[in-house]
């Protein structure tokens, strides 16, 4: 059964798997993906680099972590299914004014050969508990005007739309309680 962890070098292989997929497709996560490559890439192949990656993404969601310039505490969140990494989900702890306008507290993707079976759903219901927990009680989550699938997705988590900006679709999202 799919769920949430956090982010373990165990999962090595198969994110590298993923990422070749990502690559191979001309996705990269946004930015991050291209931002990671030029990073940590060298090093992935080796279990003690990829290690060093794993900890690098788990420091990001402390207030005093190292993260790159202008970016915010945020946490990663790995959605996999026995050894199988499938995607991943982040929560932004807090909006700077570009967040607010395209980027959001949550982003996710699924990787290519896992798509269109539901785990982007998934992850984002299953995400909005943390945060919550990280005291959210509603959270953005944006999407290109041109991406349905991803539209779909924050439709049936409960997004509510708020307007478009700059090509995004903006919704906020309650995180119950």
């Amino acid at each position: 059964m799919p769920r949430l962890v956090a982010p373990d070098a165990r999962f090595r292989t198969s994110f590298l798997d993923a990422v070749g997929e990502e690559v191979a497709a001309g996705e990269y996560f946004g930015d991050t993906l291209a931002r990671e490559l030029r990073v940590y890439g060298d090093d992935w192949h080796a279990p003690e680099g990829f290690a060093r990656y794993v900890a690098a993404v788990r420091e990001e969601e402390l207030e005093e972590g190292r993260r790159p310039a202008g970016f915010v505490p945020a946490t990663w969140y790995w959605y996999v299914d026995g050894d199988t990494y499938l995607g991943r989900i982040q929560i932004r702890h807090r909006l700077t004014d570009q967040l607010r306008d395209y980027g959001g507290h949550i982003g996710y993707g699924v990787r290519p050969t896992a798509r269109r079976r539901g785990h982007a759903t998934a992850m984002l219901r299953e995400v909005l508990p943390h945060a919550r927990a990280l005291g959210l009680e509603r959270v953005l989550v944006t999407c290109d005007t041109t991406n349905i699938g991803s539209r779909k997705v924050i439709e049936a988590g409960g997004g509510e739309f708020e307007d478009e900006r700059g090509g995004k679709l903006r919704y906020w999202i309650r995180t119950g309680g």
